[in-house]
């Protein structure tokens, strides 16, 4: 599980009409489609869509936002050809190589969930690295997804909290949401204000199940590796046309 320490948010953990989010969370999705397109192999758009995390990440503090949570590689996502998921590793690894200083520079906190037994151990070491160094940082906190599925997540944290009531280390009764919550792989972060999902499919793909019970949505036709600064503005001008109510009615 991951434990960090959430940057500022309002004291009740919602975020108004007219503010900007401060988690934000995407589903990177349509590098395969850019790239047949434009009858290039489906690696280029992972490639470029590389391109497209730089000029985000960059764009997020700007925008109010504290939090950015990507969706670089789902559970699901082993089940794809074999050259491809070798070549996503191998960007991978170049990203993590030569994006962590710069990051780091910027103020960047880099973690990451997921299931790390499943990757090549170098990169494994290689996140864990990355942690360890950024740690202390708190310009944004970058969290990036791999090998993840919400299910798993869920499953995970309960889990944990059965083997803590099998030891006798915790009532069955004193599990609540909050509990819940500090089990899962996203323990300490604020639950995210905005998911935004490009390529014009509408679907959550198993990302952040229960993270995003009351997060906004916006689905965006553009393709990742043609997501940018822009882009990200408008969305997020589009979350702050929006009413949160968080199941009550408004006043």
């Amino acid at each position: 599980m991951m434990q960090t320490e959430a940057l500022p948010t309002p004291p009740d953990g919602s975020v108004g009409a007219g503010s900007a989010p401060f988690h934000v969370a995407i589903i990177m999705d349509g590098n395969g489609r850019w790239a047949q397109s434009r009858g290039l192999p489906r690696v280029a758009g992972h490639q470029r869509g590389v391109e497209a995390v730089r000029s985000v990440v960059r764009a997020a503090p700007g925008a109010g936002i504290t939090h950015l949570t990507l969706f670089g590689f789902s559970s699901e996502n082993w089940r794809r050809p074999e050259q491809e998921v070798s070549a996503l590793m191998g960007l991978l690894r170049l990203y993590l190589r030569n994006e962590v200083n710069k990051l780091h520079k910027d103020g960047v906190r880099l973690c990451f969930i997921g299931e790390r037994d499943r990757l090549p151990a170098d990169i494994a070491s290689l996140m864990q690295a990355a942690e360890d160094q950024t740690a202390a940082n708190s310009a944004l906190c970058l969290t990036i997804a791999l090998s993840y599925g919400g299910r798993a997540d869920i499953v995970t944290a309960a889990r944990h909290l059965a083997h803590a009531v099998a030891d006798g280390t915790l009532d069955p009764d004193a599990i609540d949401e909050a509990a819940f919550e500090g089990a899962l792989s996203t323990a300490g972060m604020p639950e995210p204000d905005l998911l935004i999902r490009t390529s014009g499919e509408q679907r959550v793909s198993n990302f952040l199940l229960w993270q995003c019970a009351y997060a906004e949505m916006v689905f965006v036709d553009t393709l990742w590796p043609d997501f940018g600064p822009g882009d990200l503005a408008r969305c997020v001008t589009q979350f702050q046309g929006r009413e949160r109510r968080f199941g009550t009615v408004a006043p």
